[in-house]
């Protein structure tokens, strides 16, 4: 990984220049996207706790600075640039903005070496019980009154497990944010099942 202090030469007038500037400061020529993680591909530290509208702002800024109708007029080159930082800040984006998917991947960044496996391995048994006991309450629930209790305590226990992550990633400890990251996804996924069946019952 580069240094934010490392130099390169542009590809295009060859001048020197910080290697994670997106536009050459001499000739203005968009670079290519460097292999660095989601954070620093945004300039964003690495947090848990991320300032959401801060995001999108900052998203929005890049990708309008990327627009194709600026790149029009260019060369070949510099239009296959522009469109290749273009997909990579869009997929640090939709990663970074969703809490379940910034918890996972951060879990990778942080914890590879702690963790090879990844979340994909629940040690916990309860996780795997609650897990059930939710699927069963839910098909016993027949009333729509039933299904908003279901959400609003599905929606509960996903800001408990999110203030948690926040505390786990805060203290470094990456097996517990594995542990509560795989509860996460069980929770999201009810949330999704709780979804599908009330518009079941509405239609």
């Amino acid at each position: 990984m580069n240094d934010a202090n490392t130099l390169k030469s542009c590809w295009s007038c060859k001048g020197p220049m910080p290697a994670e500037e997106l536009f050459c400061p001499t000739c203005g020529a968009v670079q290519g996207p460097l292999p660095v993680n989601h954070f620093r591909r945004l300039g964003i530290a690495v947090s848990f706790d991320l300032d959401v509208p801060a995001l999108d702002r900052l998203y929005f800024d890049l990708q309008r600075r990327l627009h194709p109708d600026r790149f029009a007029t260019r060369a070949p080159k510099e239009k296959a640039l522009s469109q290749q930082q273009a997909t990579a800040l869009n997929d640090a984006y939709e990663t970074l903005k969703d809490p379940l998917k910034r918890a996972d991947y951060m879990v990778h960044i942080l914890g590879v070496e702690v963790l090879p496996e990844g979340c994909t391995l629940v040690k916990d048994q309860k996780i795997l019980i609650e897990a059930m006991e939710m699927r069963e309450k839910l098909a016993a629930a027949d009333t729509m009154e039933q299904l908003n209790v279901i959400q609003r305590e599905t929606k509960a226990e996903i800001q408990d497990v999110l203030s948690a992550l926040s505390l786990a990633f805060q203290g470094h400890d990456i097996p517990g944010a594995c542990e509560l990251t795989t509860r996460l996804k069980y929770l999201d996924k009810m949330m999704g099942e709780v979804r599908h069946a009330r518009a079941r019952m509405l239609a």
